[in-house]
């Protein structure tokens, strides 16, 4: 029991330790954690045409991408160290994600790192654990606080992949820095929060390259996004 303990007191002080570091290393000069991302490359064209998702499902209407039912859409090709740059839009309880790392596009939801979207002004996503909520590594990482907007309301996401770790900007600041190798099991993440039993592939086991994804109409809400941006990084040596 001690062991385990100390080995958990260990995790979390690695866990503040790159997080105290991390804002001022990611901001620019100006403050911003958001990058200046007009000249990079669209994850999606307007016609969908390099996109992968079950036909009639997702459109784009005037540069705004949404879907009608719960499946996702998939970027065409895979990606590794990369920076993801967009907006998203709730409305009343809507529930969805950005999927990144990606092996699986049949069977994701254990084989990929969900970044969570969610209306946390509902009652059932306000209530709902730390780690279901917007900014949040679904079910492995709470963010450090809620900046969503109310629903109808544009967001901005700025999601940095650089292989086992990732970081999450939510309109304007640093609210989620995972660095997967201390995640090694499927029950209890490093903070000794539970892991939802569905997420069937410890952390430190996912392949860090994969597709992208955006996540459509689940638990009956609808969400949109726009501007959705990549740029391909260099890996570290």
């Amino acid at each position: 029991m001690i062991k385990s303990i100390q080995t958990g007191m260990i995790a979390l002080s690695l866990l503040a330790i790159m997080s105290s570091g991390l804002s001022a290393r990611d901001k620019k000069k100006d403050g911003s954690v958001h990058p200046n991302s007009e000249k990079w490359e669209n994850l999606f064209k307007n016609d969908l045409s390099n996109a992968t998702f079950p036909k009639g499902i997702w459109t784009c209407d005037n540069g705004v991408f949404t879907a009608s039912e719960d499946q996702a859409i998939w970027s065409a090709k895979e990606y590794e160290n990369f920076k993801l740059d967009l907006e998203f839009k709730t409305a009343s309880g809507t529930n969805s994600g950005v999927i990144v790392y990606c092996s699986n596009q049949e069977n994701w939801i254990p084989n990929s790192v969900e970044i969570q979207i969610a209306d946390d002004f509902a009652k059932q996503w306000a209530e709902s654990p730390k780690t279901w909520q917007c900014g949040a590594i679904f079910g492995h990482l709470a963010p450090t606080k809620s900046l969503v907007k109310k629903p109808g309301e544009w967001n901005r996401y700025t999601i940095t992949c650089k292989g086992k770790m990732i970081t999450v900007a939510l309109n304007g600041e640093i609210v989620s820095h995972m660095n997967m190798d201390l995640w090694t099991n499927t029950k209890t993440n490093p903070d000794g929060t539970d892991i939802p039993s569905w997420l069937s592939t410890p952390f430190n086991q996912l392949k860090t390259k994969g597709y992208i994804g955006l996540q459509g109409k689940h638990a009956g809400a609808p969400v949109w996004f726009r501007n959705v941006k990549i740029k391909e990084l260099k890996a570290e040596k």
